[in-house]
């Protein structure tokens, strides 16, 4: 009898070996969408600076582009003259040719429903922004039903901002908290739903009459950057986000990634604390029950005796503890001086797992310094692994509110997007 091999089946035939990579028509996008995301991400440009940077022919790009123009995706705007009057020729013979987003196209919506603000922007296919809203959301799990009714009043502002009706739109993007599979459009778990494994793309889409992409809030933050912040050149990052929960949405070769199922990424409740404070997923000693604001006030509570202060708004309460801690109290600076070592080795894990060129940190909670103090990136670098080379840089990012509802946004135009060039490339192709 052989001796076993796993290179050989039941048989004892050869296997083969290596990865088994799928064609690569499945692994790479169509060469159609490729050239579209050029123009989009360029603004205007040139064909042949599209043929140049996709290392394809003139000829090509042109047919494609003509494509594009003729299903109304893209237009050509005419450059500026130089008009240089030391160049008396200037503004003759034919005016050079750039390609650009038809803006009006489509136009999508992008919403944000918290624990405490809830926010929409309206943009175009250009991603040019028409008008936003954000208004005080107040705490607290919905039912599916308010839920959807919080959703429509949310849409119906924000579109009567814009001057537009609801069916002026082509999608809506959608972030919530908790735990989303985008696919699927269901929420497995979220602070703002009373229930878990939700359907919430499905009943949305019913209730406000358009598609609706949903995802988890950290990701929407990391679209946010990808698609108009810091992080649009830059192939792999990673955003950090604390407000009521903490998040991450990571950024791989220019993509979010997700995980296999979807629902990755939550460095919130990776557990820093055996058997240790109670999250508000249920489990205990997640970093976020640490560092987030429910657990900021928890710590204020018991440690100031505040238990007076009961009544008042989380806002209110941990604006009073930097209060605090900002006029020299021990024990108020302590409590956010814990927590910023919990955000330590919060940051040197994502540095270890993944070492991203750039984290950012962003959130509402950014808003109080001694949690990313020189004190704590000090403990970080000690909790980096020594491999000689400098550590990835960390920047604050402070956007405001409303960068959740961009990043919802930017999911909207990129689902709505592939969905059409889709469509357009069956469509050529039955020609």
């Amino acid at each position: 009898m052989p001796p076993f091999s796993p290179w050989a089946d039941d048989t004892g035939a050869q296997k083969g070996v290596g990865p088994l990579i799928p064609p690569l028509p499945d692994l790479l996008r169509p060469l159609r969408q490729q050239v579209f995301e050029r123009v989009r991400a360029a603004g205007l440009i040139a064909r042949v600076q599209v043929a140049k940077e996709l290392g394809v022919s003139p000829a090509t790009i042109t047919t494609l582009t003509a494509d594009l123009i003729e299903s109304g995706l893209i237009e050509e705007v005419a450059a500026p003259r130089d008009g240089d009057p030391a160049r008396p020729d200037a503004g003759r013979g034919r005016p050079a040719v750039q390609l650009g987003v038809r803006a009006s196209a489509h136009l999508v919506a992008g919403m944000k429903v918290s624990d405490g603000e809830n926010t929409a922007v309206i943009v175009d296919f250009a991603g040019n922004l028409l008008a936003d809203v954000s208004y005080p959301h107040a705490l607290g799990a919905m039912n599916l039903p308010a839920l959807l009714a919080t959703m429509e009043t949310l849409l119906d502002r924000v579109c009567e901002k814009a001057g537009l009706a609801r069916s002026q739109l082509s999608a809506v993007g959608l972030g919530v908290p908790g735990f989303v599979d985008i696919e699927q459009g269901v929420v497995l778990w979220s602070s703002i739903l009373s229930l878990r494994n939700v359907p919430l793309a499905q009943a949305a889409s019913a209730r406000l009459g358009l598609p609706v992409h949903i995802d988890n809030d950290a990701n929407m933050v990391a679209l946010t950057e990808l698609w108009f912040g810091g992080g649009r050149s830059i192939a792999d990052f990673a955003v950090v986000t604390m407000e009521h929960g903490v998040g991450m949405g990571l950024v791989l070769g220019h993509r979010i990634f997700r995980g296999s199922q979807r629902v990755g990424m939550e460095l919130g409740h990776t557990k820093v604390q055996l058997d240790g404070a109670l999250c508000r997923c249920g489990q205990r000693g997640c970093l976020e029950a640490y560092i987030a604001d429910y657990a900021l006030a928890r710590e204020a509570t018991t440690a100031l005796n505040w238990d007076h202060k009961d009544g008042q708004s989380l806002t209110v309460l941990l604006e009073s503890l930097y209060d605090q801690a900002k006029a020299g109290n021990t024990i108020a600076k302590s409590i956010f001086r814990r927590a910023g070592r919990y955000l330590a080795v919060g940051l040197s894990n994502v540095i270890n797992l993944f070492n991203p060129a750039l984290i950012i940190l962003s959130g509402e909670r950014m808003r109080y310094d001694y949690l990313y103090a020189e004190e704590t990136l000090a403990e970080m670098e000690n909790l980096v692994i020594a491999t000689g080379r400098p550590r990835p840089p960390i920047e604050i990012h402070a956007w405001g509110d409303l960068l959740w509802a961009h990043g919802a946004a930017a999911l909207a135009l990129s689902q709505t997007t592939e969905s059409i060039l889709a469509s357009l490339g069956r469509d050529i192709a039955a020609q």
